[in-house]
Formats: C-alpha cells, sequence, structure tokens
C-alpha cells in the first residue's frame, strides 16, 4: 500500500499530485477521463465515487486527480487520501500493458517525436502532475492528448503545446504541427 509523501498543487488550479512512497506501476501511465473509463481500475473508481472528481492520472510514484471548480482541495484531499493509502503498490499487483498507439521501430519519425518528448517535454509535464500521449500522425500533423495535471489546465492548450510544436520542428522536422485532441 502506497503512503503518500507529499501533496503539491499543480499549475491548474483543479489538478493536485500526490506524491508517493512506493510506485503505483512501472513505467506505465493511467488515465482516466470519466468514472466509466475508470470502472477496470479500482483505485481510479474509487477515487471518482469520491464525487467531484473529472479526471485520474496515474504513473510511478504519483497520482493527479483533478477537481470539479466549485469544490474545495479542503474538502477534498482528506477524502482522496483514503483510497490512495489503500491502493496496493506496483510490486504488489500484476503489471498491465497499456496499447500504445505505435510500436516502436516501425516509424523513425514517430521514433524521433517520442524521442523528444520523452527527454524534453514528458519530465516537465509529470514534474507538474501531467503527462502526453501520442494519440495519431497525419502526414505531418501530431495528435496528441495531455493527461493529468495537463489535461484541463489552459496554459497546456495555448503556451505548452507552441512550445512542444517548436521543440519538434527544431529537433525533427520543420513541417510538423502539434495538434491537442
Amino acid at each position: 500500500m502506497p503512503k503518500i509523501a507529499d501533496i503539491e498543487y499543480t499549475p491548474n488550479p483543479n489538478a493536485v499530485k500526490f506524491i508517493l512512497k512506493e510506485p503505483l506501476t512501472n513505467g506505465t501511465s493511467r488515465s482516466f477521463q470519466n468514472a466509466e473509463s475508470a470502472q477496470a481500475d479500482p483505485l481510479a473508481a474509487a477515487l471518482f465515487d469520491i464525487g467531484n472528481v473529472t479526471s485520474v492520472f496515474y504513473m510511478d510514484r504519483f497520482i493527479t486527480v483533478n477537481k470539479e471548480d466549485e469544490v474545495s482541495w479542503e474538502e477534498m484531499l482528506k477524502k482522496l487520501a483514503e483510497p490512495i493509502r489503500s491502493a496496493p503498490s506496483a510490486s504488489e499487483t500484476p503489471a498491465q500493458q497499456s496499447a500504445p498507439y505505435y510500436t516502436p521501430g516501425e516509424n523513425p519519425l514517430l521514433d524521433r517525436i517520442n524521442q523528444v518528448l520523452d527527454e524534453k517535454v514528458r519530465p516537465g509535464l509529470a514534474g507538474d502532475g501531467g503527462g502526453l500521449e501520442i494519440i495519431g500522425l497525419n502526414d505531418k500533423k501530431l495528435l496528441i492528448s495531455y493527461q493529468g495535471a495537463c489535461g484541463s489546465c489552459p496554459s497546456s492548450i495555448g503556451g505548452t503545446m507552441m512550445a512542444i510544436e517548436y521543440m519538434l520542428k527544431e529537433d525533427v522536422d520543420p513541417e510538423i504541427e502539434v495538434i491537442s485532441v
């Protein structure tokens, strides 16, 4: 059972990041945008059952929970802590694999894009309680989906997405266009 080491507020006022002493996963992320999508995941389902939760994202040693605007964190934090503390750690559960959009090695352009995202973008997003998933690549249009705190943060759609596109144009291909879905 993971213990909560710290709680961090994120740049998104409706998202909070719980830092854990033990990992929940081993390198894989899990993202749930509503209670229906979380039904097969006991931890995410328990967090949505609390009410006023709009999304859940977790990987390794952190979990990010987004809440509705009208609810205060003061009333939510204690309720959220209980299911997080009760969740099994990664060492107590079998590994689950999620199906990625692509298989590494099949598309050199996607491999390079993913490398740049892993090196320059995802660590920063994770630091703020978020993540980013590649949804698709059509010609030079990269479709991405923000996860966790980034999913509903106003800056992710504007400044962050522009910065990602700039990095990819500089490091990968000057014709890449990034679109958030």
